[in-house]
């Protein structure tokens, strides 16, 4: 759904987006996006363009009958992923976009979000929305809707500076309606905003740094059988620096 106007005046961020083009503007001082998806030209099976204009588009990758599908949201379109199973089969799905170094900030701020909707019988542990990076190795940016109850956090990690840093939310989302959730690194400070409040905070190393060549995946962390897999829909995907 093409919200994105919204967003930007929303979140103050400085790529605005010229008229009729879908491209960013010049921008002005404050965070930069460099990755943006709307979906609202998805096709089932298809990529998906990178809206900020600097190409990082996505590509379905999936396993055991798993696929990402466009979604009717007026007045554009979403993206499903699988639905919740029982086994070692389960369908799975994600969006990938190949390493890239603005999708890499090292210790620099970066905000990055994503609308969701997530029904309640949906709900469950580890369901990745936005990830770029492991945990378990190397360094990491993530925001998840965790447990049963469908908190929502911000994860960054790293292996030098050690630990996984959460910022987790004080209520759920996971209740069928559509939320919009905000992750930011800025310094030694970890936010999350669900709806454009702020609902957790996190204390950080400011020396973390988040640079890996692991590609951006949305949706789960990868298409293996433990990918975490989401398990709801999106829209209005975004990552932006500074």
């Amino acid at each position: 759904m093409n919200t994105w106007g919204n967003t930007l005046a929303a979140l103050g961020l400085a790529a605005a987006v010229l008229a009729g083009t879908g491209m960013p503007a010049v921008a002005a001082a404050g965070p930069v996006v460099v990755a943006r998806y709307t979906f609202d030209a998805m096709t089932k099976g298809g990529a998906v363009a990178d809206e900020s204009g600097r190409g990082h588009t996505l590509a379905p990758s999936a396993g055991h009958g798993g696929a990402v599908k466009p979604e009717r949201r007026a007045p554009g379109r979403a993206v499903g992923f699988p639905a919740k199973c029982a086994g070692k089969k389960c369908p799975h799905a994600v969006l990938q976009a190949a390493d890239a170094p603005d999708l890499n900030p090292g210790t620099g701020p970066i905000r990055y979000g994503a609308t969701v909707r997530l029904p309640r019988k949906e709900a469950g542990s580890g369901q990745n929305v936005v990830q770029k990076g492991y945990s378990a190795s190397g360094s990491q940016y993530k925001l998840q809707v965790d447990g049963a109850a469908g908190r929502p956090s911000c994860v960054v990690a790293d292996n030098v500076v050690r630990g996984i840093h959460v910022a987790r939310s004080d209520i759920s989302v996971s209740d069928g309606a559509w939320h919009r959730l905000e992750c930011r690194r800025d310094g030694a400070t970890l936010t999350l905003l669900v709806d454009d409040a702020v609902h957790a905070t996190a204390t950080i190393p400011a020396t973390l740094s988040v640079t890996n060549t692991v590609p951006l995946s949305i949706g789960g962390k990868g298409d293996g059988r433990d990918n975490d897999q989401f398990h709801g829909s999106l829209d209005d995907v975004w990552i932006a620096r500074g």
